[in-house]
């Protein structure tokens, strides 16, 4: 809280009676609510801007060199996990974007580790130099169809309630709990009734989808279409258009950002890795895409800071203006969105700044408990009578998944699998030492010719998920991710031809960022290598696994109909 000292400096800096903290000398500021753009100083007191519309003179000057200056950028829903580095990673690497305050959903670590997870990124959140706040993983496990690493009941998540970087409940994945009105749902929704409850609710609509905002639900990441967005809209939930590593919603929900919509739409990236913040950008990307496709400038720049901020209940923050929270980025082009500096809780982001940080030590470098494989572990049983195999199929930037078939042939070993149709092998491997579960099916769509690529990124329950043509690579990929103590692996012919290791649950690296994007470049490389044509087949792989997104999904129970919310026969 302010101090009363503090405070009387704020209003007499503001007052022009003393010299301000910093004041960034000389921009253009954009008003995000009117579109005016206003030639100004703007002066800082601590974490508050105290003046605008004015000149001013400060204990530390910035001179703005005419450059834009807008609110500083809200990512409304991430999951820092699948940036594959630790939260003080992506402060460092995210930050710099533009991007001051993250609303992150812990569900990943929280699957694998459950509270310890939890506790893990709020002492995080507790030192980041961005503002990084907490929503709390509503559906730990997703589902019951799928063995998990931990369990979060609402008697693990209250303790966390009233932690001051929590804003509320996660994304409810499991929509279909929420409309049957499950008593261990309606617990965890009765409990947040009075806070912020995120959505997730792809393809709802109709009656189900009343029901499901009746629980008050408020914000959706996981529409595609415009007219699912529209719906959604028309009966009161924000949507928060999403352009992660895999899923690219942007394109298709450009069109819904608009004058009259722009206060219950934000921005989200809720998947983003290294190399594609490192090629494309974070939010700054999203934001000079929306403004190519022609949306109205300072609605897409309301869109990421004011309206992201009202949509979550962060009432101080998304304006530049006394009184608000000093989250300033300086754009050297508005339609460009070229960030060359971000000033966040009145600090200008340096290097030094993240030198400062306390230190928080690394949990879940055990967690990896997979049983080790053999070639034998993943032939394929064979489905004597049928002459077709139902198959996942994929498609570049979406993880829904969809429904084909495939006749294959078999041999002694089981089904195998027909590169001429791009139809290869996926399993998942039960990785918690709970079971012992191994799941088997078939995918369509990574265009791979020979070898196998494995992943301990599972979405939700992270168990290691493998695709590839040859058994022996398969195995030989999966048990060298029990070597890494989790990770990322490309084989080939009998060797190990890239890895990452990821041996904070299973999930995050030890390295830093820029030697995170790098060995990515390498992965994506040896995956092309074995005639990969998917842009992004490490994430797309993880997504395979996730039983909460239509159509078909892979567990390590076996292939899961999201549709029927059942396994296939």
């Amino acid at each position: 809280m302010t101090s009363k000292q503090t405070l009387t400096r704020m209003i007499r800096a503001g007052a022009g009676k003393e010299p301000a903290d910093l004041v960034i000398k000389d921009v253009r500021m954009l008003d995000v609510i009117t579109g005016a753009i206003t030639e100004t100083d703007i002066a800082i007191v601590a974490d508050r801007i105290v003046g605008t519309h004015a000149a001013y003179q400060g204990k530390v000057e910035i001179d703005g060199r005419r450059r834009f200056a807008v609110p500083g950028f809200i990512d409304t829903h991430l999951h820092i996990e699948s940036s594959l580095v630790t939260p003080f990673e992506f402060d460092r690497c995210v930050l710099p974007h533009g991007v001051t305050t993250i609303i992150c959903d812990p569900h990943e670590i929280a699957n694998v580790l459950g509270a310890q997870g939890l506790r893990y990124f709020l002492d995080c959140a507790e030192q980041t130099v961005m503002d990084m706040r907490v929503n709390l993983s509503s559906c730990v496990p997703a589902t019951a169809f799928e063995t998990s690493g931990a369990e979060l009941l609402i008697a693990d998540l209250l303790p966390f309630r009233d932690h001051p970087k929590v804003i509320g409940l996660a994304e409810f994945m499991n929509f279909p709990g929420v409309v049957a009105t499950d008593p261990d749902v309606i617990d965890k929704l009765h409990a947040f009734q009075d806070g912020h409850i995120d959505g997730h609710s792809p393809l709802l609509s109709g009656l189900d989808l009343n029901g499901y905002l009746a629980a008050r639900i408020r914000t959706d990441h996981e529409a595609t279409s415009a007219r699912e967005a529209r719906e959604k809209l028309s009966k009161g939930m924000a949507i928060l258009i999403r352009e992660g590593s895999v899923s690219k919603d942007l394109e298709a929900l450009a069109e819904i950002l608009d004058e009259n919509t722009s206060s219950f739409v934000a921005l989200c990236t809720d998947d983003r890795n290294p190399l594609d913040i490192a090629e494309e950008g974070h939010l700054d990307s999203s934001i000079r895409r929306l403004i190519a496709r022609g949306r109205p400038l300072h609605h897409v720049y309301r869109a990421a800071s004011h309206s992201a901020a009202t949509i979550f209940g962060l009432r101080d923050r998304g304006l530049l203006g006394p009184g608000w929270r000093a989250d300033i980025a300086l754009l050297d082009s508005l339609e460009e969105c070229r960030v060359s500096d971000v000033v966040t809780g009145g600090r200008l982001v340096v290097p030094e700044l993240f030198a400062e940080r306390r230190p928080v030590e690394p949990v879940g470098l055990d967690s990896m408990k997979a049983r080790p494989v053999t070639a034998q572990t993943f032939h394929s049983p064979a489905r004597p009578g049928r002459n077709e195999t139902p198959v996942i199929g994929v498609k570049p930037g979406l993880i829904l998944t969809f429904r084909d078939s495939a006749a294959l042939a078999q041999d002694d070993t089981g089904l195998q699998p027909d590169t001429a149709q791009d139809v290869i092998k996926v399993a998942v491997v039960e990785r918690h030492g709970k079971n012992g579960n191994v799941g088997h099916g078939f995918v369509k769509g990574f265009g791979i010719k020979s070898g196998a690529i494995a992943s301990s990124v599972g979405h939700d329950s992270h168990n290691v998920t493998v695709v590839g043509v040859n058994d022996d690579d398969m195995a030989l990929a999966v048990n060298r991710i029990r070597e890494l103590r989790g990770g990322f692996v490309v084989a080939q012919e009998g060797r190990i031809t890239a890895e990452l290791a990821l041996p904070i649950a299973g999930l995050m690296s030890l390295e830093p960022f820029e030697a995170v994007a790098r060995q990515l470049e390498h992965m994506r490389g040896a995956a092309q290598a074995l005639g990969c044509v998917l842009p992004e087949p490490f994430l797309q792989v993880a997504f395979l696994a996730l039983p909460v997104i239509p159509h078909l999904k892979m567990t390590d129970r076996g292939l899961f109909d999201v549709d029927a919310f059942d396994f296939v026969s």
